[in-house]
């Protein structure tokens, strides 16, 4: 018998589905046959009646289908006034099919930071939230206590969007049995568990301090264009997109799509800063010693690193 899945949108754009479907070598179908998933329902896959599609929420919520992983792509919209009427279906709100479905699924898992975190909707008067954080605060719309059927916490795939090959291997992980080891934000250290910084092609850049004010060049985009690379948690440069790239890659700063802080509250492209060094340092890095070493790094800068004649 198949492992079963539901994927439910909430208040979101769509994109972590056309993340999803992105999925190549193997590809969407091919993956969740190898994994022996089966989609009971995916808006942009299923071909069910709304009667169909009604029944089947019904028999999810009452227990009488199992359901293995339950997969909520957007923030919970909570709004107004905590009766979820901005976000309905068939003149019920939503939320309360998530916590339904949420009950009595084995697993879930937050696609994209908006499940996860709240995302780009949390400011704002419809009260979205995260599953099980808002913004950095543990707590959501599941609470801080909550545990799926197998006993773990929602688990967050952050990401505007979330990258595709994050989603199939926690999937597959999880399909095979294996624990995921989760850092603080219940995010799977397989795929964020290191810094978008370390993959980026421009370390060499930034270890000797060499800046670009405008996008497209060769040099490090921390300093001036607001790059968050060495501040976000995350997959990109890891796994790259389409297989070949990365906003880093192409000279666009990394905005820190994972965060749970995302987006923030000043301009993406805007390096905010204390007499030249950014006001936020990469993790356990201290300000004075960091300006000293920064200071003489620069001016040991090799020259074909000030004259931009690497080829990234």
């Amino acid at each position: 018998m198949p492992l079963t899945l539901y994927w439910l949108q909430c208040g979101g754009c769509g994109g972590d589905t056309m993340s999803l479907l992105n999925l190549d070598s193997p590809d969407l179908v091919e993956t969740l046959g190898l994994l022996g998933i089966g989609i009971l329902w995916h808006p942009s896959l299923s071909r069910e009646s709304a009667a169909e599609h009604r029944r089947l929420q019904e028999d999810l919520a009452s227990g009488a289908r199992p359901l293995d992983f339950l997969v909520v792509e957007g923030a919970v919209i909570r709004g107004p006034g905590g009766t979820g009427m901005f976000d309905t279906q068939e003149r019920r709100p939503k939320k309360e099919l998530v916590a339904a479905l949420a009950r009595r699924a084995r697993f879930v898992l937050a696609a994209g930071t908006c499940a996860s975190f709240g995302g780009i909707s949390a400011a704002g008067d419809i009260e979205a939230t995260g599953l099980q954080f808002l913004r950095d605060r543990k707590g959501g719309f599941l609470g801080s206590g909550f545990t799926s059927l197998e006993g773990l916490p929602v688990i967050n795939l952050p990401g505007c969007p979330c990258h595709c090959e994050a989603l199939a291997g926690t999937l597959a992980a999880l399909a095979a049995g294996e624990a995921l080891e989760l850092d603080e934000w219940n995010s799977p250290m397989d795929w964020y568990g290191m810094q978008v910084h370390q993959g980026c092609l421009r370390n060499e850049y930034h270890e000797y301090r060499v800046e670009d004010d405008d996008f497209g060049k060769r040099g490090c985009l921390f300093f001036h264009l607001g790059c968050q690379g060495p501040l976000t948690h995350g997959p990109c440069n890891k796994l790259l997109w389409g297989r070949r790239s990365s906003k880093t890659r192409i000279g666009a700063p990394c905005v820190g799509c994972t965060r749970p802080d995302f987006p923030p509250p000043y301009p993406f492209f805007q390096t905010r800063n204390i007499a030249g060094i950014p006001l936020d340092l990469p993790e356990g890095v201290d300000r004075a010693h960091y300006m000293a070493y920064k200071g003489m790094a620069a001016a040991a800068a090799p020259k074909r690193l000030i004259d931009r004649k690497t080829r990234i």
